[in-house]
């Protein structure tokens, strides 16, 4: 499965294709403003093809503009993550320097551990180190279609557990009990159905999936390990080289991501905005 597009059947910008599995530079658009809602129409569908779509030089856009940007595609997302009392709360800034090494640096989807996970995410790059931050990108549909049948069929009809308290009791320094009181432990298909392209995805990561169900500890760690394998191919992937000002939009709901954190001690300054998604399910007629 490869992306296959017409490039003439977009007018509001000029596509790069980076690999041929996934992602894709979007040139001549600005994103401040108010867009029509054929150019929004046009990124969505590029959005759908291509599971994650970069614009740069957006060094005008402001965060209010990056919010309204990210509004016109669903609703928004609060992280917990987000300082309380923030002024603009959907907006999570992700900073790092020689205080603090990258963390983001395994390869997953954001916010698995909730009951509706994130539809895509849309990350601004404010501060780049000179080389080195790149964040790759991995192909879930690609990943499903690398199993052999016999792992298809039986991962189809498998849950997997995802839990916020792996990465986020540390970081948010609370106890596992206080996260789970709040955020509750969810179980989501290992094979997912794309609600609007109706493909099927691999949905289990490194970062937030605990334990297949109905397995024993060591099975599970022997499934998840194998299917983990997949994300990390690297011709299921494409890389992407941030400067200041640009954005990248990927959707969660079809790929995966892993921020490589090789540029410490230096100072990276990215800011997420996250578009609320819908509860994952598996269609076997799909």
């Amino acid at each position: 499965m490869t992306v296959n597009v017409n490039p003439a059947d977009f007018t509001f910008f000029e596509i790069k294709q980076l690999s041929p599995m996934i992602g894709a530079e979007l040139s001549g658009l600005k994103l401040s403003g108010d867009l029509p809602d054929a150019a929004i129409s046009e990124i969505r569908r590029a959005l759908l093809e291509f599971k994650v779509v970069f614009f740069r030089d957006q060094h005008e856009l402001t965060a209010a503009e990056h919010i309204a940007f990210a509004r016109r595609f669903g609703d928004l997302e609060i992280h917990p993550a987000t300082p309380k009392g923030q002024e603009d709360p959907e907006i999570l800034r992700i900073t790092h320097d020689e205080t603090s090494k990258g963390r983001e640096n395994a390869w997953h989807s954001d916010v698995t551990w909730r009951p509706e996970p994130s539809l895509g995410s849309i990350l601004r790059a404010r501060e780049v180190p000179p080389f080195g931050g790149d964040t790759l990108f991995s192909c879930m549909y690609a990943a499903y279609d690398a199993l052999s049948p016999a792992m298809k069929d039986w991962v189809s009809g498998l849950a997997a557990r995802h839990d916020i308290a792996r990465v986020f009791a540390d970081r948010l320094n609370k106890s596992i009990e206080e996260l789970h009181a709040q955020y509750p432990v969810q179980e989501h298909p290992v094979v997912r159905t794309h609600p609007e392209t109706g493909r099927r995805a691999l949905y289990v990561n490194t970062a937030f999936t605990d334990q297949i169900v109905g397995l024993s500890k060591k099975e599970s760690d022997w499934l998840l390990a194998h299917l983990y394998t997949f994300a990390a191919v690297p011709e299921h992937q494409c890389r992407f080289r941030w400067e200041a000002g640009s954005l990248a939009f990927w959707d969660n709901r079809a790929c995966q991501h892993y921020a490589a954190s090789d540029y410490f001690p230096q100072r990276r300054v990215m800011e997420r905005v996250t578009i609320a998604g819908d509860r994952p399910f598996f269609d076997p007629e799909r």
